[in-house]
């Protein structure tokens, strides 16, 4: 392989590594788009609920008139969430 050649496929592999990084950036480069919010701050702190060990823990809090429960199980990576709308409590 000439010197030539050898330039050509080191240009070659740096532009294809190039699109690469660049094509997977699409997050980066695309414009806002999240949902629409309001002003309104809801930083209260949350009721938490601790359950003996084996069982889930919860938290609850109100929000805009509507009780959201939370389970969660230590740092695990889910949760079940429930909504009870316009509860009582939450006046």
């Amino acid at each position: 392989m000439t010197l030539k050649n050898h330039v050509r496929a080191l240009t070659l592999v740096l532009v294809l590594a190039l699109a690469a990084t660049l094509g997977g950036c699409g997050k980066i480069r695309e414009p806002y788009k999240d949902a629409p919010v309001t002003n309104v701050l809801n930083d209260k702190p949350a009721d938490k609920i601790t359950m003996p060990d084996g069982f889930s823990n919860l938290t609850t809090k109100c929000d805009h008139g509507n009780r959201i429960y939370v389970a969660f199980h230590g740092d695990g990576a889910y949760a079940s969430i429930a909504v009870v709308p316009q509860d009582p409590s939450c006046r």
